[in-house]
C-alpha cells in the first residue's frame, strides 16, 4: 500500500530518551503498512547508532540514515524529507512521542480538510506548550483567524508535494529558530491549515537532564539574528497592515517582552541580563512599529516602551514588582447535577499575599510614550485592568497529572467590584464567580475522561496578566468530596489532594469509594436477589457485574446487575444470582461499576452470602472495629498470663524468659 506518513526523527545522541518516542510509533493506530519512520542520525556518540539498526532490521517500516554531525537539526530534517515516500511527512523530535492514534487522526483529518498543514494538539511535560490555539477544532485555520502564529514548532504533519511545490526546507547549520521560518513560510504559503485539539497528537517533553536544545543558554547576538530571519519570511509574504503587525507582534511578546518580565528576567545573571536586554531592544527599535505595539496587553506594552526607551533599570523594577502578582482560585461547592459536576469557585489576583486592589475608576491605557516612572506604570495597569474587567475571564482547565494532556471546560461567569476603601481615591477588588461544568462524557475534547488523575487548574485573564494557578485550597485536605459519580462508563471521584487542591480520581479509586464500610444497614440478600446502597451517584440506570468467588475452591461465577438512582444519596445496586450453583457454598462478592471496560476491575464488598435451599442469606464477618477491640483484649490477657508466671521463678530466669515471651 503507499505510504500515507513518513515520520522523520533526527536523532543526536538521546540515549534513553528515545525509547519514548520509540514505543509511541510502535503503538500507533496507523498500520504499519500504512506509515515509515525515518530516523536520520546526525553523528551520535552513544548507543543510539547501534540500538536504531537492531530497530530497523526488527520493524520493515523503520529506517535509519547515518550522516557526519551536522550540529543542529535542520539538515537531518531535511535529510529525512528527501529520504521520505509518504504522502504527508511529521516531524518528530527524538526525546518527545505521539499520541497512540495521532498519526491516523492527523492523516484523516488533513486529508478530510485538503490541508497542507496539520497542527495536533501538544501536552507540555515541564515545557510550555500553546494553549488558546487548541481550545477547539479549527478545520481551515489562517494566520489572521486563529493564534497559529503561537506555534513555531516543527512537530507537524505536512504534505510532501506541498513542500516540493514551494521548494521549502529547514535552514541548515547550528543556528536558533530553524523551526520559525520553516514554519512561519509553510503557515503563509499553504492552501489550508487544519488544528486538531480534540486529541493529544504531541506529547512535549523536557529531558530531567534539562539538556533539550531550547532550555540551554543561547549566545543574544546569533539569536537574535536568527529571529531577524523569520521576521523576513512575514515580511516577504504579508503586505503591511493588521496582519503583518499581528504576526510580528508574537516575536515582540514571546522572544522579547516576556523574557523581560517577572522571575523570568530576575532567574538571569545580571549581566547576561543586560546584554539580552541591549539586543532586544535593538530589534524593538529596528523592526516594530506603533502598531505592533498598540495590540498588547497592557502589562506588556509597558514593558516595550520601557524597552525602546533603554530603561533597563525600570525594566528590573517592574519585573519585582510583577513576581508578587499571583493568581487565587478559591473552590466553592461541588456537586453532582445531570450526569455533570458543577464546580463553583471565585478568583482574583493577589499582591504580596493579600488580595489585591485597584483604583475605583479606570481607563484603557494609551501610551504615547514610557511611563514617567515604575510608580506611574503600576498606576496605568490598575486603571486599565479596571476599565476592561467586564472582558476578564476564569477558565477551568483539566489536566491529566501523568501525561499533561488538558481541556477546558465550559464555564458561566459573573463579575465583582468590591469596594476596599471609600473617597475619591477608592479602591476596589476585582473578583471572577464561575461555576464550570465538567461531563465525563465529553470532559475530554469532547471524549469521555480517560483513566488517571486530573487535577483542576484556573486560567485567569484579568488585567493584561494571563496566569493560572490550582484550584484550591479547599476546607478538607485529603478527603472525598461527596460520592463518586458513575458516568459515561467512568468510576469519578472527586477529592481533595493533600494540598488541599481539587482533582478528579478516574478508574483508579479502591477504598476511597466507601464500598468497604458497608454492612447489614445497606446490603441485603433474600432467596435469587441481591441489593445494595451504594455511596455512589448515578444520573440514570447502568449496567454493573457482580462476581461471586467460592474462597474454598477459587470459583467464580457471575451476575449482571442494575444501578439506578436511590430515592435518597447514593444508588441502588440490584441482581439475580444463580440460585443453582451457589447452593451449599460460601461465596465473596465483588462488584464492578465499569463492566463493559476492557479489563472490568471489581471492587470486594465486605460481605460474604451463602448459599441455602430456601435462597441466599447475608454473612458478616466481624467490623474491623470489633476485631481491633478483640485482639487488645486477648494481648492484655496474654501480658497478664505471663507476668503471674513469671513471679513464681527465680529472678535470673525471669529476664530471660520475659525476653522469650
Amino acid at each position: 500500500m503507499p505510504v500515507k506518513v513518513s515520520v522523520i526523527v533526527p536523532v543526536y545522541n538521546p540515549g534513553p530518551y528515545i525509547e519514548d518516542c520509540v514505543d509511541s510509533l510502535l503503538r500507533q493506530s496507523l498500520p504499519p503498512d500504512e506509515f515509515e519512520a525515518v530516523f536520520v542520525d546526525d553523528g551520535s556518540t552513544d548507543g543510539t547508532p547501534a540500538r536504531l539498526d537492531a530497530l530497523a532490521a526488527e520493524h520493515s517500516h523503520f529506517r535509519v540514515i547515518h550522516q557526519e554531525n551536522s550540529g543542529w537539526s535542520g539538515k537531518p530534517r531535511n535529510v529525512g524529507i528527501a529520504a521520505s515516500t509518504g504522502e504527508f511527512v511529521m516531524f518528530v523530535d527524538n526525546d518527545d512521542y505521539l499520541g497512540d492514534e495521532a498519526l491516523e487522526r492527523m492523516y484523516d483529518y488533513g486529508v478530510a480538510n485538503g490541508a497542507d498543514v496539520v497542527v495536533g494538539k501538544m501536552a507540555g511535560k515541564g515545557r510550555p506548550v500553546p494553549v488558546e490555539l487548541f481550545r477547539r477544532n479549527h478545520p481551515r485555520a489562517t494566520v489572521a483567524n486563529t493564534p497559529l502564529i503561537d506555534s513555531l514548532t516543527p512537530h507537524k504533519m505536512l504534505r510532501r508535494a506541498f513542500l516540493d511545490r514551494i521548494g521549502l526546507r529547514f535552514p541548515e547549520g547550528r543556528r536558533r529558530l530553524e523551526d520559525h521560518v520553516f514554519v512561519t513560510e509553510a503557515y503563509l504559503r499553504a492552501d489550508n491549515v487544519s488544528v486538531l485539539s480534540d486529541y493529544v497528537c504531541y506529547y512535549h517533553l523536557k529531558r530531567d537532564d534539562a539538556s533539550n536544545a531550547g532550555f540551554q543558554r543561547f549566545d543574544p547576538v546569533g539569536y537574535f539574528k536568527n529571529l531577524r530571519e523569520a521576521l523576513d519570511v512575514v515580511e516577504r509574504y504579508t503586505e503591511p497592515g493588521p496582519v503583518r503587525d499581528r504576526l510580528y507582534r508574537r516575536w515582540l511578546r514571546e522572544e522579547m517582552v516576556q523574557r523581560m518580565r517577572g522571575r523570568r528576567l530576575l532567574a538571569l545573571p545580571e549581566d547576561y541580563r543586560k546584554e539580552l536586554f541591549d539586543e532586544i531592544r535593538g530589534v524593538v527599535v529596528e523592526r516594530f512599529g506603533p502598531g505592533v505595539t498598540a495590540g498588547l496587553q497592557a502589562t506588556q506594552r509597558i514593558v516595550a516602551a520601557l524597552i525602546a526607551a533603554d530603561r533597563f533599570d525600570d525594566v528590573v523594577a517592574y519585573a519585582e514588582w510583577e513576581t508578587a502578582v499571583v493568581p487565587k482560585a478559591v473552590p466553592g461547592t461541588v456537586e453532582w447535577a445531570d450526569g455533570a459536576l458543577r464546580v463553583g469557585f471565585t478568583a482574583e489576583y493577589t499582591s504580596g499575599g493579600a488580595p489585591m486592589t485597584f483604583p475605583a475608576s479606570g481607563a484603557p491605557t494609551a501610551l504615547d510614550g514610557p511611563p514617567e516612572d515604575v510608580a506611574q506604570a503600576i498606576a496605568l495597569v490598575g486603571a486599565d485592568a479596571v476599565a476592561r474587567f467586564g472582558k476578564a475571564t476564569a477558565d477551568l482547565v483539566m489536566r491529566e497529572r501523568s501525561s499533561s494532556a488538558q481541556f477546558f471546560q465550559p464555564v458561566e461567569i459573573t463579575h465583582e467590584t468590591v469596594k476596599t476603601q471609600d473617597g475619591p481615591e477608592g479602591r476596589v477588588r476585582l473578583v471572577l464567580h464561575a461555576t464550570a461544568t465538567v461531563d465525563p462524557a465529553v470532559a475530554s475534547g469532547g471524549a469521555p475522561l480517560g483513566g488517571g488523575l486530573w487535577d483542576a487548574y484556573v486560567r485567569v485573564k484579568l488585567g493584561g496578566w494571563t496566569k493560572e494557578c490550582r484550584l484550591g485550597p479547599g476546607s478538607r485536605p485529603g478527603r472525598t468530596l461527596g460520592h463518586a459519580g458513575v458516568v459515561a462508563g467512568r468510576v469519578v471521584l472527586p477529592y481533595w489532594t493533600a494540598h488541599g487542591n481539587f482533582s478528579l480520581d478516574v478508574d483508579r479509586a479502591g477504598k476511597r469509594l466507601g464500598l468497604g464500610t458497608l454492612g447489614a444497614a445497606e446490603i441485603t440478600a433474600h432467596g435469587d436477589r441481591f441489593s445494595a446502597s451504594l455511596p455512589l451517584y448515578v444520573p440514570g440506570d447502568t449496567k454493573a457485574l457482580v462476581r461471586l468467588t467460592a474462597p474454598a475452591s477459587g470459583t467464580s461465577v457471575e451476575a449482571t446487575g442494575t444501578l439506578s438512582a436511590a430515592d435518597g444519596p447514593g444508588a441502588l445496586l440490584e441482581a439475580a444470582l444463580p440460585m443453582d450453583v451457589l447452593k451449599g457454598t460460601t461465596w465473596r462478592p465483588a462488584l464492578s461499576l465499569t463492566p463493559d471496560a476492557g479489563e472490568p476491575r471489581f471492587l470486594t464488598l465486605p460481605v460474604a452470602l451463602r448459599g441455602e435451599p430456601d435462597g441466599v442469606h447475608l454473612v458478616l464477618p466481624p467490623r474491623p472495629g470489633v476485631v481491633r477491640l478483640l485482639a487488645r483484649k486477648t494481648r492484655r490477657t496474654l501480658r497478664r498470663m505471663v507476668g503471674a508466671a513469671l513471679g513464681k521463678v527465680a529472678p535470673t530466669l525471669k529476664a530471660r524468659l520475659r525476653r522469650k515471651a
